[in-house]
């Protein structure tokens, strides 16, 4: 795909509107674009996607909505209304659930000057491993139950998915250039894994296929997190 902008999503994975709001105000719209989760959207609301925008930020809203089709459809709809960059839902909501989000989305665009977010679906998250999967009944292997997910988004006309960098290259080759892979569970080459299992270092996963690349921690607790993005850039590069 034409990536426009940075590649690195920084995660503002805070509990408070100050935490985050100081983080912002060190990084810069022209390193990075931020990932707001659910624990800042429920502590904070939609003030803080508004508050990061007027910064000059991108956002991804990453509330990976599953429910029935007509609630994920409002609720894709409200993020656009938002004027979020990016939005996802969990790939394992089906067929109806995708298919009713990407036509809301495209109704809401052609009404509204065609802003409209790329629409991603989580696959499996990198916290995951074969055991996590077998235990709630999924027989597949991680990389096998990836690749079942991400055929279904294509196929209900979704803009990519989220993936773990390790299952990048694989979904590159399948998919083509001109689809959207978001990898979580970066990790630079001095940080721990921490809670994530199925981990790449930024070069390697850009090497692999990824095209946008999520990083938490390892920027956010970084003693100088602009410079922090512009040694990952460089390595990217």
């Amino acid at each position: 795909m034409d990536i426009q902008g940075p590649r690195i999503i920084v995660a503002m994975d805070f509990d408070n509107a100050d935490d985050c709001f100081y983080m912002a105000k060190r990084l810069s719209p022209q390193y990075c674009r931020l990932k707001v989760g659910k624990e800042l959207f429920t502590a904070c609301g939609p003030r803080v996607v508004e508050y990061l925008m007027r910064l000059g930020f991108d956002v991804f809203l990453d509330l990976k909505f599953h429910d029935i089709p007509n609630t994920v459809a409002k609720a894709v709809k409200a993020a656009a209304q938002l004027g979020v960059w990016m939005v996802n839902v969990h790939a394992s909501g089906g067929q109806r659930m995708m298919v009713s989000a990407r036509e809301m989305l495209d109704k809401h665009a052609h009404h509204h000057n065609g802003h409209k977010p790329l629409l991603i679906g989580v696959t499996v998250l990198t916290s995951l491993e074969a055991h996590d999967l077998h235990a709630v009944g999924i027989a597949e292997e991680p990389e096998a139950h990836v690749l079942r997910l991400t055929k279904l988004a294509q196929h209900c006309g979704l803009d990519g998915v989220v993936c773990s960098a390790r299952e990048a290259g694989l979904l590159r080759s399948q998919f083509g250039e001109d689809f959207c892979l978001v990898t979580p569970g970066i990790r630079l080459d001095s940080s721990p894994a921490d809670d994530q299992k199925r981990t790449l270092t930024p070069h390697a996963a850009v090497v692999a296929g990824s095209s946008y690349l999520v990083i938490g921690r390892p920027i956010t607790q970084a003693h100088d997190p602009v410079a922090t993005c512009k040694a990952i850039i460089q390595s990217i590069s």
